[in-house]
């Protein structure tokens, strides 16, 4: 039998569009005039809308697959689940991009160049865990991901604070690489395969029959699990959270939490539900922990923040206790909580994509942004002011960000359809506790300054104000009609 094969090169056109990019990108940046630089950021925010125009494409077609095992399976299959990550992805990275262009303005600190082309590195990773389904793509695909992340983080020349933020980002996301190979080590040894559905089959007759192979399985399933704990955030394994989001430039922070999370879930969720289905009484309680005490711990932590990326990093963390919550129903509704956990994540994304923008419109004008300097920032920039109160409200949960309420209600059905009714109880009580900070932020846009203060904010970013109008329009769409999203979320896990 022939190991060769085609390459099915429309189900991968996503990620290998974004390379394509990537690579014009880093070769415009050696080879045109420093005068026609300003090209690079609109080169790739095109290939972004190119990527996005290819998955789209690919949603509206039948599932396609390839790099296939002889024995059955395949490495990347692009179905309605990974294209729904995909866009979730490719979507952030449109907004982040737009976020990004007053960066540019310093080129002695931040390279438009090598960004550009470390950000799209990073997509490219993202695209391909989504569509993952094999133990090697996802871990060579979540590595993508995390090496161009290191240095987009400590990437401003002269920032100290960059560089430790970028060292910790490091060491941690090393120490979860190490646990992730660990425990596939494990599960390789005791199933012979790296491709989930054989290893779902595998596994299921291990868990049948108590013994070593059974308990080093198990022990298998919770090092993966663990390691992409540290993926996205969940305490006790978000410790380089607030510092990384603190000392990136804050589009890499918006970057951070919301496409990098999207890639985390992407792939925590398939091996979850596909290849470690038949351990599902093992990892259910533990993810279902996981998610009350990351709700907890992030929304606890973010009431005495003083300064916003940080607030809005635990509170982040706290986002990913949400997110877990649906994917502790490890029972007959583990589907239905899946489709929850995609929900959230759609609707989450473009609420915080729109906070972090609303922040970049006021770094200018409050470059330490401390929450005491967006004091009155109605009177110096109502737009942008109500903007951030809107997102702000939409987090919380609260009129007229209707959205952030869809999202919360979703995962708390979720919790208590699926009979773990202790972690929507969770789960309510923190959205309660999120209630305090949020508002506090809101209310005091409103707070009349002091007459000094009062002068209006000079030398807004078109670009900028583009990104928080876009993520403002979808956060508006979701709260007026929820449906399409809902619909979507729902097919994607059929």
């Amino acid at each position: 039998m022939s190991l060769t094969q085609s390459i099915d090169y429309a189900a991968i056109s996503p990620p290998l569009v974004i390379v394509v990019t990537a690579v014009v990108v880093l070769l415009a940046d050696l080879f045109v005039p420093v005068r026609l630089r300003k090209i690079l950021a609109p080169l790739a925010l095109a290939g972004a809308i190119g990527a996005l125009g290819a998955t789209a494409w690919l949603a509206t077609g039948s599932t396609r697959s390839t790099f296939c095992f002889p024995s059955g399976g395949c490495s990347y299959v692009a179905d309605d689940y990974s294209t729904y990550f995909q866009i979730v992805v490719l979507g952030a990275l449109v907004v982040v991009l737009l976020l990004s262009f007053p960066l540019f303005e310093e080129r002695e600190r931040v390279p438009s160049g090598e960004f550009l082309a470390l950000l799209l590195a990073s997509v490219s990773g993202m695209l391909v865990v989504a569509a993952g389904r094999d133990l090697l793509t996802l871990l060579i695909g979540l590595e993508v991901v995390s090496l161009p992340a290191f240095v987009l983080v400590g990437l401003r020349r002269g920032d100290p604070r960059g560089v430790e933020a970028a060292l910790k980002f490091f060491v941690f996301s090393v120490v979860s690489t190490a646990l992730t190979v660990y425990g596939i080590a494990l599960i390789y040894g005791t199933t012979g395969s790296i491709e989930l559905h054989h290893i779902a089959r595998a596994l299921a007759v291990h868990h049948a029959h108590a013994g070593a192979m059974s308990a080093t399985a198990a022990a298998g399933v919770v090092l993966v699990l663990v390691g992409f704990a540290f993926k996205v955030a969940a305490v006790p394994f978000h410790f380089w959270a607030p510092d990384t989001y603190q000392g990136a430039p804050v589009p890499v922070a918006a970057f951070l939490s919301v496409a990098s999370k999207a890639a985390g879930f992407a792939g925590l969720i398939v091996l979850l539900v596909v290849g470690f289905r038949p351990y599902a009484d093992v990892w259910g309680p533990a993810v279902g922990v996981l998610a009350a005490v990351s709700m907890t711990v992030g929304n606890l932590v973010a009431l005495r923040q003083q300064h916003i990326v940080r607030l809005l990093a635990w509170s982040t963390v706290a986002h990913a206790g949400y997110l877990l919550v649906p994917l502790a129903v490890a029972s007959a509704q583990l589907h239905d909580g899946v489709r929850a956990t995609l929900a959230y994540l759609g609707i989450y994304a473009a609420m915080n994509l729109g906070a972090f923008g609303c922040v970049m419109l006021v770094r200018r004008w409050t470059p330490r942004l401390a929450i005491e300097d967006l004091r009155g920032l109605v009177t110096r920039a109502p737009v942008t002011a109500v903007a951030f109160a809107f997102f702000l409200t939409a987090l919380a949960g609260l009129p007229p960000g209707v959205a952030g309420l869809f999202a919360k209600v979703v995962v708390l059905r979720a919790a208590v359809h699926g009979h773990v009714t202790w972690l929507a109880v969770v789960a309510a009580v923190n959205t309660v506790i999120g209630l305090a900070y949020y508002l506090r932020v809101a209310a005091l846009l409103f707070v009349p300054a002091e007459d000094h203060e009062r002068a209006p904010i000079e030398g807004r970013s078109r670009p900028v104000s583009a990104g928080v109008a876009v993520a403002a329009a979808v956060t508006i769409v979701l709260s007026v009609y929820p449906q399409p999203l809902l619909h979507l979320a729902t097919t994607s896990i059929a």
